[in-house]
């Protein structure tokens, strides 16, 4: 029995990196699982289609399925949860994974720059959980998981990398601190549903099989990299537990459960909280 057993989980920004991570574990644990990014096939120089997401999960035995959406577009967001629920039925646990950013100093972000990161950062989530939200009271619960950012926060200085690149993360940052203040009051406005809705970030920069920069940074600092399995795993316990309003960050909230670290399949045990990500690996 898989802890997702009959349920339909929907994840966006899931062609790939952490969003695909968090689709599979799901589907390694039994949920009929729904992708969704901005187009099916290739992404010009970026690695991963929704194509080949769905093909993988399928080829280990998994359900899955894709629906395609510019996330940044707040007319094609509509409907767009009864349009996932199309394939598998209602939707049981939804994954916003948005990645809108803009690296730029905050004395010289625009107005449009700003609106668009806060647009598909906080909108975009909020927008989906409040499609998803009355048929999940009607069925007597349900599950939203908002992947967040440690960049909500300010680097202390010393910074480990260089000045500027811990200030052209303010803006983006925003927008998630953004996010997970509207998390930790949705949660407590729907937990009497049983909806538990919460907000993860990495601990560290995820080690994804086409970060080639995370793996640079990785080698000459270890701790500043987290294998996206930890990502995943943070992510079931928040997609099945009674977690009510938590912003917490993944290594966090695999150490606090107890959990053990597996992989993606969810055959294998990795690790637990302590677990490094594998410099070297090459998938």
């Amino acid at each position: 029995m898989g802890q997702c057993d009959g349920k339909v989980a929907f994840i966006t920004g899931a062609s790939r990196g952490i969003g695909l991570a968090i689709a599979t574990r799901l589907a390694g644990e039994g949920a009929s699982v729904v992708l969704c990014a901005s187009r099916m096939g290739a992404h010009g120089d970026l690695p991963g289609t929704l194509e080949q997401a769905v093909s993988n999960i399928q080829a280990s035995g998994g359900k899955a399925t894709a629906v395609v959406c510019d996330l940044s577009d707040a007319s094609a967001r509509v409907g767009l949860v009864e349009r996932a629920s199309q394939a598998f039925g209602p939707i049981d646990i939804l994954v916003n994974n948005p990645a809108g950013s803009t690296m730029k100093l905050p004395s010289q972000c625009t107005t449009e720059e700003r609106a668009n990161m806060f647009d598909m950062n906080v909108n975009g989530p909020i927008d989906l959980a409040q499609q998803a939200i009355p048929d999940m009271k009607t069925r007597g619960g349900g599950w939203i998981l908002n992947i967040s950012s440690a960049t909500s926060k300010q680097p202390e200085v010393p910074y480990r990398d260089s000045k500027i690149s811990a200030l052209v993360i303010g803006p983006y940052g925003a927008s998630k601190a953004a996010l997970d203040r509207y998390t930790t009051a949705l949660a407590h406005e729907v937990a009497e549903h049983d909806i538990f809705v919460n907000a993860m970030a990495p601990t560290s920069i995820v080690l994804t099989s086409s970060a080639a920069y995370v793996r640079d940074i990785a080698r000459k600092n270890p701790d500043m990299a987290e294998p996206v399995e930890m990502m995943a795993e943070g992510a079931l316990e928040l997609c099945t537990g009674r977690h009510v309003g938590k912003v917490i960050f993944s290594r966090d909230i695999v150490y606090s459960v107890g959990r053990k670290v597996m992989s993606l399949d969810g055959k294998t045990v990795l690790g637990d909280a302590f677990l490094l990500a594998d410099v070297e690996a090459t998938n």
